[in-house]
């Protein structure tokens, strides 16, 4: 399989049939030939309209965020959900939901071989980890998924209900872990 397998229909139609009725399904975005992968939760109104996950507001706050870290988000990173399509009333995915759409995640993983994922939120926490734990007590620490380094980070939609830019701030925090992953990409020589 090649890269251009991450948006097969027959996939989509294979995976999402969690929700009823199934949502448009919203793959990803960005390089999948990048060797740094971030991971959201699900889509919200905006992302399922255009197809694309993190477009919305919290999007916007992801793109300036990594561009403040020297991070292209269109050829330095690839970015997708845990889920390819929104759950409904935009609640918080069930585990049940994530587990259908865990192969899809996986599969997308293997096909852009990142050397580091960024974890945006609980969810995407929880569901690498299998752990439940709250995000402040893990984001901005190296972890480890399979051999790959992951970093928690705060979500950007958490990140637009705390914006302020003081030190210590979700924001700040949040500026500091993603130079970090640019650090570490550094390391291997990747950006």
């Amino acid at each position: 399989m090649s890269k251009s397998d991450l948006s097969q229909p027959n996939i989509s139609e294979q995976l999402c049939n969690c929700l009823e009725p199934c949502s448009k399904v919203v793959v990803g975005r960005g390089n999948p030939s990048a060797h740094l992968m971030l991971v959201g939760e699900a889509p919200g109104a905006k992302e399922e309209l255009l197809g694309k996950p993190f477009v919305g507001r919290s999007g916007k706050v992801l793109d300036n965020l990594l561009e403040v870290v020297g991070i292209d988000h269109q050829k330095d990173i690839y970015i997708c959900n845990v889920m390819k399509s929104r759950p409904p009333n935009n609640r918080r995915p069930t585990r049940a939901e994530i587990a259908k759409h865990l192969p899809w995640l996986v599969h997308q993983i293997k096909l852009v071989k990142p050397f580091v994922i960024v974890l945006a939120g609980a969810t995407a926490l929880e569901t690498f980890l299998e752990i439940k734990t709250k995000i402040t007590v893990l984001r901005g620490t190296w972890q480890n998924w399979r051999g790959i380094a992951v970093m928690p980070i705060f979500h950007p939609s958490y990140l637009l209900r705390n914006p302020s830019n003081a030190k210590g701030s979700p924001l700040e925090l949040t500026r500091s872990d993603l130079f970090e992953v640019r650090k570490r990409m550094e390391t291997y020589q990747i950006l």
